[in-house]
């Protein structure tokens, strides 16, 4: 648990830096929302594009090796920031993104299931919330780290760029490289250094929650058939989707006149609240999944995080800006207990739903991406609607979706 939980940090505080990341980028390339939304579009697309190969690559390695390729993979795409910010070029970007992303992607399908299998079924969702809630002292931090390195200076406009002298251009944007540079290439060092830590660990190996004790040969579409595993998918998606859409736009939302009225650089402070209040529920919510329902106890926090969405989105100046940021602390135990319900009493079968599972983290390449697209239509808060429908899905899973309703299609 301990080496485990250290990677649930890493890939964690990497997803968060977007937060960052993004308005940066947004200020230095002059794009507009969607444009800006290409970056959690890449990162998260590549959960989609990449699942199924990680799925079979940690089927292949085991669930050990599979976090020590996660690892490396991810050490590269950081490194690849480097030749990005010295061309300035956005695709460069964002394909160093789809890089690190992909090592997250593998990291993903080989951790969460092994930290839930990692002792009794019962408490399957209870441990998985512990460990994700080092995922979110990584999310707390991130934003902190990138509004002190990336976010501290204002971004000059195009114009005032063309104004200055070619001497002073050319130092400009050096510098605007240099802010981005020098966090990816220590993340990427760090990333090397973990991987070599958890390759030197000797771990249990849980070989009978991979394709190895499949006798039957079941395929991926077995496990979609599986009703609480389709729904999951769902609910991964979805969940993600709102999650991500509402940290990637704090930054702008909360610089809004009307809501925060503050600077992008503070409003980073902020974001790193609403994150922090996921690492403080998880922290709670572990031991309360260890006494409650999580089917229940997940159904409320969909309750509570639709409320305060639909209170930002019907309010201005301190109470938009501080409901939109509790969203966080509810967040919580949503994708520790959606994940561990979806691969409840699957056998051999795990691994194949775990990949689909974090195949559905693509909805937080979508949603944001959508988002974008009716914020630059309807204004960015009204835009706050379709994480509010994304919550409405994530109570009904906790209701009904979880629920396991042929227990003779789940293999032994």
């Amino acid at each position: 648990m301990a080496v485990t939980t250290a990677v649930f940090f890493m890939w964690g505080f990497l997803t968060a830096l977007n937060d960052s990341l993004i308005p940066h980028l947004k200020a230095v390339f002059e794009l507009n929302y969607t444009r800006a939304m290409l970056v959690q579009f890449t990162f998260f697309g590549a959960y989609f594009l990449m699942s199924l190969p990680s799925g079979r690559l940690v089927a292949h390695l085991g669930f050990k090796r599979g976090m020590v390729a996660g690892l490396a993979i991810a050490g590269v795409g950081a490194a690849a920031f480097w030749p990005a910010a010295q061309w300035h070029s956005y695709p460069l970007f964002l394909g160093a993104l789809f890089v690190l992303a992909t090592g997250i992607t593998v990291l993903q399908v080989a951790a969460n299931p092994y930290v839930a299998l990692l002792g009794p079924p019962r408490t399957g969702s209870s441990r998985l919330t512990l460990a994700q809630a080092l995922n979110s002292l990584g999310t707390t931090l991130a934003p902190l780290f990138g509004g002190w390195l990336i976010l501290s200076n204002t971004v000059l406009g195009s114009a005032q760029v063309a104004a200055m002298p070619a001497a002073e251009q050319l130092a400009y944007r050096t510098h605007e490289a240099q802010s981005v540079q020098g966090p990816y290439l220590g993340l990427a060092l760090v990333l090397v250094l973990l991987a070599v830590i958890v390759g030197l660990f000797r771990l249990p190996v849980l070989a009978e929650a991979t394709e190895q004790a499949d006798t039957g040969k079941h395929s991926l579409l077995d496990a979609l058939r599986i009703p609480h595993v389709k729904y999951g998918v769902l609910a991964i998606f979805f969940y993600v989707g709102a999650e991500v859409s509402i940290g990637s736009f704090l930054v702008n939302y909360l610089s809004q006149p009307e809501i925060g009225h503050i600077s992008e650089q503070q409003a980073s402070h902020y974001v790193s609240l609403y994150w922090g209040g996921a690492m403080v529920g998880r922290l709670a919510g572990s031991a309360l999944l260890a006494w409650l329902d999580p089917r229940k106890l997940l159904a409320a926090f969909g309750v509570a995080t639709a409320a305060l969405v639909l209170t930002s989105m019907l309010s201005t100046g301190n109470v938009a800006m501080y409901s939109i940021i509790a969203v966080g602390l509810f967040n919580s135990i949503m994708f520790p207990t959606i994940f561990a319900l979806g691969i409840e009493r699957l056998g051999p079968l795990t691994d194949k739903a775990s990949s689909l599972l974090i195949m559905a983290i693509v909805g937080g390449a979508l949603v944001p991406l959508a988002q974008g697209f009716l914020a630059d239509r309807i204004g960015i808060q009204h835009a706050f609607v379709l994480p509010l429908l994304c919550y409405a899905y994530v109570i009904f899973y906790g209701r009904s979706g979880s629920k396991i309703r042929d227990a003779a299609t789940s293999p032994r």
